[in-house]
């Protein structure tokens, strides 16, 4: 039982462990599953490919699901870019001919045996069911080992280290300077208009719901007595943190910190896949407070602008899927992945780009923080502009992708660019994060001038040749959707795993949805058994049912006052803890307030911040 785990963790007891083996074994049935499933959609046996997969299991560990089928995924995913499986790939595996014996029915349909050359009319059912099958397990929320997390935590530490080295090579470069004329051609519209609001003081700060490295949630927020030195000299704490000046006495109680005095951001790891954690850095209040007004201006500009808007993203991943989708059939655009995307853009780069806009490089300064506390490397300087977790690492970061892609391009017309050549390409080129697509004419000067500015460019996760296209979270081969179903937690063994119970409802119904139906309703076996009543409902239904294309059940009662039916089944409940707020706390929460509609939760002043544990209960709701 204990092998079936794999990598043990310390700190877990026998029953636990026990427990959490019985719950595996669940997720190897529903891999059986839809193996068999998979198999007769592709008409071909799966039976050694179970056989092969339980043996592996029982040897390796859960680590074969999560981690060596995910990298035989992406071998898979290389031979179908270079139309043919070369002889390094899927050493893991054993071969006959040119191809693995394991889901060798699957890919006799997509590649020759005897030679590994991709077929002329891949079958598309086929490719869907190799990445189905080997990616399902490959980004569940299960914890890493202590040995993992350490060695990720020591790549944050030497990916630091390489953006400090790559900026001395920058450093008063030609290159440099061509990146600060590109992206001033790019963005000089968006970035004066935010420069002039923030000389105005037409900002609005706001608060995000997660945690701050102050260790203030909800509430307390409102209530900050903390303000770095630097964040003072251009947005001051009387203007942004109190109501107004009626209530100026707070000034006394707040200490201004100087720079050596600042709080650090704090970094942490938080679970992604089981072979690496994400590692993300927690903002101090002042400092997160302060980014959602500039972030709020940086999307409301650039998501309008008649140059860029068509070409960057920051709330919409639909046109990334779209042209990924295009890709895939006329193999004219490329899509690229990003290695450690976030924590490679340098702070070099922001001061370059901002270099003309003054009011606004200062603000961005200010809310920037300088130093990281790292578990086992204490506090360190930094040279990256920010990790996930600053609100302003995302629109800065899609900024410096894209003019770092147009001066790849650039380069390949052995001119400069004008705003003409921009518009040219606005429905050819595009950014959302890390996710990038740019014409396959320009790619290699993009890899190239990407590489020269400190990025890595994932080529396993980078397509460009073949029909095989990702974005976004959409994958296509030859225009047909082949993304897939991901399991993201272990299955529930009661009711009162909330979270789990509603990762399986999910995964139920993104499995009909997927076609996968033989799937799904082996999943409901499981769900009728913890939920009395499971109804069918609508996606946006609040009630944890089933999604069916042959419509909703006759209702059994209606509402007394809307006369809309309702369907009886769990719905979630999350309570917000108690979060207290000073009455002007109150006031300044009402005055950053948007919109004109009152707030949502009429306790909110009692109550605020992510809820700190979630349950359901059975109740009449909306089927809708």
């Amino acid at each position: 039982m204990l092998r079936l785990l794999g990598e043990q963790h310390h700190g877990y007891g026998l029953l636990h462990l026990l427990l959490k083996g019985v719950r595996m074994k669940s997720l190897m049935l529903l891999w059986r599953q839809v193996l068999n499933e998979l198999g007769t959609w592709c008409r071909t046996s799966t039976d050694r490919d179970y056989k092969t997969a339980a043996m592996r299991v029982e040897e390796e560990g859960w680590s074969f699901m999560t981690i060596t089928l995910p990298a035989f995924c992406k071998d898979f995913e290389r031979s179908l870019e270079v139309g043919c499986v070369n002889p390094d790939l899927f050493s893991a595996f054993r071969k006959r001919g040119g191809l693995p014996l394991f889901l060798g029915g699957f890919l006799d349909r997509i590649f020759d045996r005897s030679t590994g050359v991709l077929l002329h009319k891949p079958d598309t059912d086929s490719i869907f069911a190799v990445r189905q099958l080997t990616l399902m397990f490959g980004k569940m929320f299960l914890p890493c080992t202590d040995a993992r997390v350490e060695t990720a935590v020591k790549g944050y530490v030497k990916c630091e280290q390489e953006v400090l080295e790559n900026d001395k090579i920058l450093h008063d470069s030609d290159a440099l300077r061509a990146f600060g004329r590109v992206s001033s051609l790019l963005f000089r519209d968006v970035l004066s208009q935010i420069d002039g609001d923030i000389y105005e003081g037409t900002v609005l700060p706001k608060h995000g719901p997660g945690a701050t490295a102050d260790r203030l949630r909800g509430n307390a927020k409102y209530d900050q007595r903390e303000w770095p030195r630097r964040l003072e000299d251009i947005f001051p704490f009387g203007d942004y943190a109190i109501p107004n000046w009626r209530h100026g006495h707070l000034l006394d109680l707040v200490e201004l910190l100087e720079p050596g005095q600042e709080r650090p951001v704090r970094v942490i790891t938080v679970p992604k896949t089981l072979k690496t954690p994400r590692i993300i850095a927690i903002e101090p209040t002042a400092m997160q407070y302060m980014q959602q007004a500039l972030m709020e201006k940086f999307v409301q500009y650039l998501e309008t602008d008649s140059t860029v808007s068509g070409m960057i993203g920051f709330t919409d991943q639909v046109p990334n899927q779209d042209l990924a989708r295009e890709g895939s059939l006329n193999r004219e655009l490329a899509t690229l992945d990003l290695s450690e995307a976030s924590d490679r853009v340098s702070n070099l780069h922001v001061l370059e780009m901002l270099r003309n806009f003054p009011w606004l490089s200062q603000a961005v300064q200010a809310t920037r923080s300088e130093k990281a506390d790292v578990p086992g490397h204490g506090i360190i300087s930094l040279s990256k502009f920010a990790s996930m977790g600053s609100a302003l690492c995302f629109p800065m970061e899609a900024m410096v992708f894209m003019t770092v892609i147009f001066l790849g391009i650039e380069h390949t017309l052995s001119r400069q660019l004008t705003r003409k050549d921009v518009e040219s390409l606005s429905s050819q080129v595009r950014v959302y994060g890390d996710d990038i697509i740019v014409p396959v004419d320009f790619v290699p000067s993009v890899y190239a001038y990407l590489e020269l500015f400190g990025f890595k460019v994932n080529s396993s996760k980078s397509f460009s040749v073949g029909k095989f296209r990702e974005s976004c979270g959409k994958e296509y081969f030859d225009g047909v959707d082949v993304s897939i179903t991901r399991v993201r937690r272990v299955f529930p063994s009661t009711r009162a795993d909330v979270e789990e119970t509603v990762s399986l409802v999910s995964l139920r119904n993104q499995l009909y949805l997927a076609g996968l139906w033989r799937s799904a309703f082996w999943v409901d076996n499981i769900l009728e058994q913890l939920l009395v009543h499971f109804p069918y409902v609508e996606p946006t239904s609040p009630v944890l049912g089933r999604i069916s294309y042959l419509g909703l059940e006759q209702s059994s009662k209606i509402h007394p006052h809307t006369h809309a039916p309702l369907v009886r089944g769990y719905v979630v409940r999350s309570l917000p803890p108690i979060s207290t707020i000073s009455g002007e706390g109150a006031l300044l929460k009402w005055f950053l307030k948007r919109g004109s509609e009152p707030f949502a939760d009429p306790n909110h002043l009692e109550r605020q911040g992510r809820p700190e544990a979630v349950g359901i209960k059975l109740r009449w709701a909306s089927p809708f």
